[in-house]
């Protein structure tokens, strides 16, 4: 069938995340005179990775994030620093620092000759919004959702509402979620009753209950559906 709306996800979907993430640690830990070792960032990339799965189970917000897995990791690393001046300088890290995936801009520009695109994403508004308007993405997307903005995050239903919200004239049936995570893009879609489709680059096997409508290894898949 042919699609008259597109919802994306951001990170680890049209925008390349771990390298954004990796060069925003590494900034941070430098500016407060601290190594970057495989050891430290692992340990940051384990607590970052509970507390949103945390976001997405409503338990905590995207603003709450942004310092406490720098309280966390100096706590288990025992680090002698201020977890707010990390995360500041991180912030600023993620922000300036990432691209988008090969293609990911051109197919987007694409898709908008077959109806509204909106951008769903779970994040923390102050970096999201600097990455999207770095990238260029801002001209291309109808809607912009953000979690930390509407204070509901994927896989609530409420957030695909916002965005539905102000595409009035788009029909359910007729759009499709993109997205990488199973838990919260995937299901976000099912619970919101649009098709979705599974953007898994790196293959991985699906060990959840869900069958996403569509699964694509490269966006540029998108086009053919």
């Amino acid at each position: 069938m042919g699609y008259g709306g597109h919802f994306f996800d951001f990170d680890h979907t049209l925008f390349d995340s771990d390298a954004s993430e990796s060069l925003a640690f590494g900034h941070a830990l430098r500016s407060s005179g601290i190594e970057r070792t495989e050891e430290l960032f692992s340990t940051y990339t384990t607590i970052n990775r509970s507390l949103w799965s945390d976001v997405e189970a409503g338990r905590y917000n995207p603003d709450q994030v942004r310092e406490l897995r720098f309280v966390r990791l100096a706590d288990e690393a025992a680090l002698d620093v201020d977890p707010a001046t990390l995360a500041g300088d991180f912030t600023i890290g993620m922000q300036e620092f990432g691209e988008l995936y090969p293609g990911a801009y051109e197919v987007v520009e694409a898709l908008r000759d077959r109806g509204p695109l909106a951008l769903v994403t779970n994040a923390i508004s102050i970096i999201q919004r600097r990455r999207i308007e770095r990238t260029g993405l801002q001209a291309l997307f109808d809607v912009i959702v953000i979690s930390s903005e509407v204070d509901v995050s994927k896989p609530s239903p409420a957030i695909f509402d916002s965005a539905f919200a102000q595409l009035e004239q788009l029909d359910r049936t007729r759009t499709l979620m993109i997205g990488d995570r199973l838990t919260s893009d995937m299901a976000g879609g099912v619970a919101a009753g649009i098709d979705t489709c599974w953007f898994n680059q790196h293959g991985r096997v699906n060990t959840s209950s869900l069958s996403p409508t569509h699964e694509i290894e490269s966006l540029e898949q998108l086009l053919d559906l």
